[in-house]
């Protein structure tokens, strides 16, 4: 299975709304996303939005519909504004995340043994519209039996630990256990989703086994653009200057 690259933009908003205006767009980074070869855009709009805004949604929408097969995924807690925005647009996936509106970013998948029917009758909502979802989880088989029995299609790994151990003596362990985890959730007939901190160098052994359908990055990715291509505009600059 080729694994899709879902690019989160939240990182991209975060720095438009820092000036108040909308620069950078969004949208025309997720174009360029989706013309570099991305299968689609992701954001995670939060509920002060002090990145993603849930107008983004309309944007994005729009704008997969222009790259034949790519998808939009609105990850998110899903509180009854966001579900109404995704049942209003329409995303090809809504991502459902355990994290309350303070946190800084996603830290846990849901415990379905504390959070079953409430999650069970979101997913069931939102897919008798047509929106596909996916719910983040932990690496542990026992939850993704449980998602499983939600009916939602997907799951998305909460990749952290896997990246945190990356380069460690832990990591063939970890990596293990991902993995068997990916392929319990094939078996059950879950499709696979992957997250978090996964950057450039940790990526391909998440992906190598084939079992990993899409993973979603936009930190990482953000830094390393801003790596690989700062020197570069420095020098620009100074050769105007000079």
């Amino acid at each position: 299975m080729k694994t899709v690259l879902s690019v989160n933009l939240n990182k991209i908003a975060l720095i438009r709304n820092s000036r108040g205006r909308d620069y950078p767009s969004v949208k025309a980074f997720g174009r360029r996303a989706l013309q570099a070869g991305a299968g689609g855009v992701t954001i995670h709009p939060r509920p002060d939005q002090r990145h993603a805004r849930y107008s983004d949604i309309a944007d994005l929408s729009e704008l997969v519909k222009e790259f034949g097969e790519a998808e939009l995924n609105i990850e998110g807690y899903p509180e009854e504004e966001l579900i109404e925005y995704v049942l209003r647009y329409k995303p090809h996936q809504f991502t459902l995340v355990p994290d309350k509106p303070d946190q800084i970013t996603s830290d846990h998948g849901w415990d379905l043994r504390q959070d079953n029917a409430f999650v069970t009758d979101i997913v069931n909502r939102v897919q008798a519209a047509g929106v596909r979802v996916s719910l983040f989880m932990d690496p542990d088989e026992d939850q993704i039996k449980l998602a499983h029995a939600t009916g939602a299609k997907r799951i998305e790994l909460y990749t952290e630990e896997y990246a945190h151990a990356y380069g460690s003596p832990q990591f063939e362990a970890v990596a293990a256990k991902y993995l068997a985890c990916a392929q319990y959730a094939v078996s059950l007939g879950l499709t696979v989703n992957a997250g978090h901190d996964l950057n450039l160098e940790n990526l391909a052994p998440l992906v190598a086994q084939g079992t990993i359908a899409e993973v979603s990055i936009g930190h990482a990715l953000t830094v390393e653009a801003l790596e690989m291509g700062f020197d570069q505009v420095i020098q620009k600059y100074v050769d105007i200057l000079s």
